[in-house]
C-alpha cells in the first residue's frame, strides 16, 4: 500500500474515532421543553417605584397563566431603575399565550412611559 493511501486510511479512521458533536434539539422537542425567559427593563428613575409595584403585581397575574412554572423579579443593588424579570413556562406555546393575556398587555401598557430603553426579552431552552 502506497503512503499517500495509508495516511488517507489513517485520517479516515482517526476521524471515525473522534466524539461526535451532540445533536441538537429539535423543533418538535423544543416544543415541548421548558421555556425560560429573562427581561431587563430599565426605567427613568422617577419611575422606579411605580414600575417596581407594577412588576409585584404582574408576577401575581402571570402565576395564574396555564404553564407558569417560576416568576422573579429582581432589582439592582445600584440601580434600583433597573430591574431583571426571569420566568420558566412548561412551553414556548404556554408563553406566548401568556403574552396574549390582558393582564400582560395592561403591564407593558403602563411601564411604557417610564422606560428608558427598550425591553430586552431573551428566550432560553436549557441544556441538556
Amino acid at each position: 500500500m502506497s503512503i499517500a493511501k495509508r495516511l488517507i486510511l489513517g485520517l479516515a479512521l482517526c476521524a471515525l474515532a473522534l466524539p461526535k458533536p451532540a445533536a441538537a434539539q429539535t423543533p418538535a422537542t423544543e416544543d415541548r421543553a421548558p421555556l425560560h425567559v429573562v427581561t431587563y427593563i430599565d426605567v427613568f428613575p422617577m419611575f422606579a417605584a411605580d414600575t417596581a409595584k407594577a412588576l409585584q403585581d404582574f408576577a401575581a397575574a402571570s402565576a395564574k397563566d396555564p404553564g407558569f412554572v417560576r416568576f422573579d423579579v429582581l432589582r439592582d443593588v445600584d440601580r434600583t431603575n433597573h430591574f431583571a424579570v426571569t420566568e420558566v413556562w412548561r412551553t414556548r406555546k404556554e408563553y406566548e399565550a401568556h403574552l396574549g393575556q390582558a393582564h400582560t398587555k395592561q403591564f407593558r401598557d403602563k411601564i411604557q412611559p417610564g422606560l428608558g430603553s427598550p425591553f430586552d426579552e431573551r428566550l432560553y431552552h436549557k441544556l441538556p
